[in-house]
């Protein structure tokens, strides 16, 4: 049997938690597992992309599991009633190919970008780093406010988005976090002078101007979260220059990242070689540091293995059959008609235990 996360599941998972500890926990699991870099098999994501949007497939294992996430991307969604990004994946046995857990992963993608945003934080902005901008209020924006305030001390947070809206219903939902101060700014440039931090994470599937060179300053810190297909970007050129930039997966952040504007030779540093202390990571109080963060398949990975063993440890979510279970293994047929009896016999009884008025 397998088990299965719906969204509800999720979200009572982290009410059950508390967010600051699933945060801090899964930062904790996709450092691990970024530690074991090395033994993971890994490919850039599988792309189909349209004119309104694009759908992926981000698939990885290891020696023991094997997982992947469908994704998509939609800015115009919202006026649909749906959100930009919607998700769902799967942890199998690799000794097997046995489906262990099927999950959703629009929340828990949300959780997991913020927790990666600020594993490279740690070992990338400056140690004092208490303000930071968050450009682009949509639906990951929380999740990364709470993320640097809980478990890096952010306690400042300038916000701002071409949608007021927006900025309101991020303001509202933060009120009531104790030791944060949320202002909201009246321009990208007015969110970001003077911060230890820059978070982009806008929703335009263009080539955007979200920073310019004059608004980063020596040693500030920029995330850049929003940046995650081929002619998406978010800071000038100019920027990537004059700052050290680091990488998940360099083959799909030359096709998706910021650094998808940059020539071949631009050299990047893999997020991994720092966190195992083969490269330095920030290197002077001076330096302008870039995450270019575009999101890789090895995050969820670690999202699903947290997910597995935190909903089996509180007893969330339920099993189902996502493939026979039993009979004889080499009689799939046998077991379709079995099944199919089974069902039709208790859908007959159940008409029978409630018969229809006449």
């Amino acid at each position: 049997m397998a088990l299965m996360l719906t969204t509800s599941d999720v979200a009572v998972l982290v009410a059950r938690m508390n967010i600051r500890r699933t945060l801090d926990l899964l930062s904790r699991y996709i450092q691990d597992d970024f530690v074991r870099w090395e033994s993971f098999e890994k490919i850039a994501r599988l792309a189909s992309h349209s004119t309104v949007g694009v759908i992926e497939l981000m698939p990885t294992s290891d020696a023991d599991r094997y997982s992947f996430k469908f994704v998509n991307g939609h800015p115009s969604n919202p006026s649909h009633g749906l959100p930009t990004v919607m998700a769902f994946g799967a942890l199998a046995e690799v000794s097997t190919g046995r489906p262990l857990l099927l999950s959703e992963l629009t929340l828990t993608t949300a959780l997991r970008t913020a927790a990666t945003s600020v594993m490279a934080a740690r070992v990338l902005a400056r140690k004092e780093a208490h303000t930071m901008a968050l450009i682009g209020n949509g639906a990951q924006s929380e999740f990364q406010a709470l993320a640097f305030h809980h478990l890096l001390g952010i306690d400042t947070l300038r916000i701002y988005d071409i949608d007021p809206e927006a900025s309101h219903k991020l303001k509202q939902n933060l009120a009531g976090v104790q030791g944060l101060d949320v202002q909201l700014a009246r321009s990208t440039q007015d969110a970001v002078a003077g911060v230890d931090i820059i978070t982009t994470v806008t929703a335009d599937k263009t080539n955007a101007l979200i920073l310019t060179p004059d608004m980063v300053q020596p040693g500030v810190h920029v995330n850049a979260v929003g940046g995650d297909c081929p002619g998406k970007t978010e800071l000038h050129a100019d920027i990537l220059s004059g700052a050290t930039t680091f990488v998940e997966f360099e083959p799909q952040s030359r096709i998706e990242g910021e650094i998808q504007q940059m020539p071949s030779t631009y050299a990047v540093i893999p997020l991994w070689e720092v966190l195992t202390g083969r490269r330095p990571g920030r290197r002077s109080d001076a330096e302008i540091t870039i995450f270019d963060s575009v999101g890789f398949a090895l995050e969820d990975f670690s999202a699903l293995r947290f997910l597995w063993d935190q909903a089996r440890a509180l007893q969330i979510g339920r099993e189902f059959e996502l493939v026979p279970q039993a009979g004889n293994p080499k009689d799939l047929f046998g077991a379709m008609r079995h099944l199919s009896a089974d069902t039709t016999a208790g859908m007959e009884k159940a008409a029978l235990a409630c018969p229809h008025e006449a």
